[in-house]
């Protein structure tokens, strides 16, 4: 297969050591898929020379943050987790072509169920309390802004507006992530700020623009509902004070780790139904792997397990780069993570419009192109991003049934609202 290099616009914040490393980024992507110095496997669109090319696909994709450019093939390490994401666990049976065999090396099927996160066991009446506290506007200082209200599990985990709408209707400054699938992503939010799915969970409710509550007045407010109180006896069993805004956290945590979409097209055709995608999305994965995209959207969550910078090779405009957000900037303060973000997972991307952290690009297709110029430099062809749209596609997963809870009611020592 013949190699392609990066060329660097120099107008470009991320200069030589970036290419570097986003070189030995698709590299290793490239070897783990087995193609490295091949022609693309059958099916495949015959868009596979791109050894030094890099992800088309949506959201912040290009290179490893903090990659130092002296790294050894195979080390694009960024702090919070490897460029490239092996697959584990054992999948039934042969490949049945060497697409599928390339596509296992690098992604993984989203389980049925996923594990519990450390030190929070998950049970039954730790879910059913955090779905009510999802749905409970009463966690803000307003009464009425809910978990639920951003992140809607109604319409893939998202609330479908470039950035949300909080407390006193001011706009969040970025677009608010799918809930969906979030408990296999290496951090939480954009900058990968929140180490998981609880510490996530306490940033909206204390948060002056989302839902502008001070924990103490939650904590005051669930322990004036008797039917909260009892909620966390339950959930929390043994436990002195259960009703405590560190088990607020667990609780919604418990909650969102039961929010995972498996039996997807993709997890279908991973698992050995070679069916399951149809011939574009099959000739899609093979641009999306012979591309580069892989090299920052891979493992079960296709993406959302490391950082790297928006416009590696071109840098979008304002409207899509805001010079103002910085990215994980200004949560490491290291100059080499100005303008870099978690590479979006793209599980359910059909459903969880509009794209990229400003939210301003409504079509899947545009956004595709956009990460053709702005990580790979290049022009993706009309048939390659239809392609990748279809594999995209074939990403969407079937969504579990939420039933709306019922809420405790409140008692005569409720507070009433104290954000208006």
């Amino acid at each position: 297969m013949e190699r392609s290099r990066v060329v660097l616009d120099h107008s470009s914040p991320f200069r030589a050591p970036a290419a570097r490393a986003l070189a030995l980024a698709v590299a290793a992507v490239l070897a783990l898929a087995g193609c490295s110095e091949r022609e693309p496997p059958a099916g495949g669109s015959g868009a596979g020379e791109a050894a030094g090319e890099q992800a088309p696909g949506v959201d912040s994709a290009g290179v490893a943050a903090n990659a130092p450019a002296s790294a050894a093939e195979g080390e694009v390490l960024p702090p919070a987790g490897s460029a490239v994401s092996a697959a584990g666990g054992e999948l039934p049976g042969e490949p049945a072509d060497e697409l599928m065999a390339q596509a296992r090396a690098i992604f993984k099927p989203i389980p049925a169920r996923a594990e519990d996160p450390e030190g929070n066991p998950v049970t039954e009446e730790k879910v059913a309390l955090g779905r009510q506290l999802w749905f409970d506007g009463r966690l803000s200082s307003s009464g009425v802004i809910s978990c639920n209200t951003c992140h809607n599990v109604g319409m893939g985990g998202v609330d479908g507006v470039p950035t949300s709408i909080g407390h006193g209707f001011q706009k969040g400054p970025r677009n608010a992530p799918t809930v969906y699938n979030a408990v296999f992503n290496v951090a939480q939010f954009w900058d990968g700020r929140a180490e998981d799915l609880k510490a996530q969970a306490k940033g909206p409710i204390e948060a002056a623009v989302e839902m502008n509550a001070r924990p103490e007045d939650v904590v005051a407010t669930l322990e004036s509902i008797p039917g909260y109180v009892e909620g966390f006896d339950r959930a929390f069993p043994g436990e002195s004070g259960s009703l405590s805004y560190d088990n607020i956290a667990r609780a919604i945590e418990a909650f969102e780790v039961t929010l995972v979409t498996p039996d997807a097209p993709f997890d279908r055709y991973l698992r050995g139904d070679a069916d399951a995608l149809d011939d574009a999305a099959r000739r899609g994965l093979s641009t999306f792997i012979g591309k580069g995209c892989a090299a920052c959207h891979n493992g079960v969550n296709v993406g959302g397990g490391a950082y790297f910078p928006f416009g590696v090779v071109e840098r979008p405009g304002a409207e899509l780069l805001p010079p103002g957000d910085r990215g994980r900037f200004d949560v490491t303060k290291t100059a080499t993570d100005e303008y870099v973000f978690r590479a979006s997972p793209l599980r359910n991307v059909a459903l969880t419009a509009p794209y990229f952290h400003t939210g301003q690009v409504w079509s899947l297709t545009e956004a595709v192109e956009i990460m053709g110029s702005s990580q790979l430099g290049a022009e993706l062809t009309a048939a390659e991003v239809g392609d990748i749209v279809s594999f995209l596609h074939a990403l969407t997963g079937e969504v579990p049934e939420i039933e709306y809870p019922q809420l405790p009611m409140r008692s005569d020592d409720t507070p009433p609202p104290s954000g208006f």
